[in-house]
């Protein structure tokens, strides 16, 4: 009689590990909202024991916190690519508003307006939510200060047309779990006219360059 040898689990590298749970952990929370972001549903997910999470992520406020910044850096990144640099500043800020209307990033919306909600509970997700502020204010006031240099854009205050902006970008995220369509179609031009207003553009130019 011969016997069948067992199959052989693969022990993965810490770091490896570390970041598989933390890719799950933030997809279920840009799919499914930071309440499903708990040991047993991410242990669910990659078929092992909550221990296993656990170990890596004592507590799972720390494990919600990491998910929320990875989900909104790599969505951040979508929206503006590296590989865009080389573009006008015009048709960069051009192609980020088109993309932070489309239906592809609607979960985005959805995501922020949760994290907003719990961190009112959960001070050290208010930091975090605070700090992920901060990168995208960062990142799109350097745009906006491109453009000026170039001459595309006309403002003596490149933080304060950005903080417009996004304030104008979570507000109409405000009708993301809405089962309807928003209350007016104005508001599907809302934010490139709102950007064109702050950057000295003519009516318009935004959706042009798309």
């Amino acid at each position: 009689m011969t016997s069948t040898p067992r199959g052989t689990r693969i022990r993965k590298a810490p770091a490896e590990r570390r970041a598989e749970i933390l890719d799950t952990a933030a997809r279920l929370a840009l799919e499914h909202g930071l309440e499903r972001v708990t040991m047993q549903q991410v242990a669910g997910e990659l078929g092992v024991r909550p221990g296993l999470i656990s170990h890596y992520f004592p507590a799972v406020d720390g494990l919600l916190c990491e998910a929320f910044a990875r989900a909104v850096s790599r969505e951040r990144a979508a929206l503006l690519p590296d590989a865009e640099r080389e573009l006008p500043p015009l048709r960069r800020l051009a192609r980020f508003l088109d993309r932070i209307g489309d239906d592809g990033f609607a979960n985005l919306g959805r995501l922020w307006l949760n994290a907003r909600h719990l961190a009112r509970y959960r001070p050290t997700l208010r930091a975090v939510v605070a700090e992920q502020e901060a990168e995208m204010r960062g990142v799109l006031t350097a745009l906006i200060e491109d453009g000026v240099r170039t001459g595309d854009f006309v403002t003596e205050d490149p933080l304060a047309a950005c903080v417009v902006i996004l304030v104008t970008i979570d507000g109409l995220d405000s009708y993301a779990n809405a089962d309807e369509a928003a209350p007016h179609p104005v508001l599907d031009t809302l934010v490139p006219r709102i950007a064109e207003r702050e950057l000295g553009l003519a009516y318009g130019s935004l959706r042009d360059e798309r």
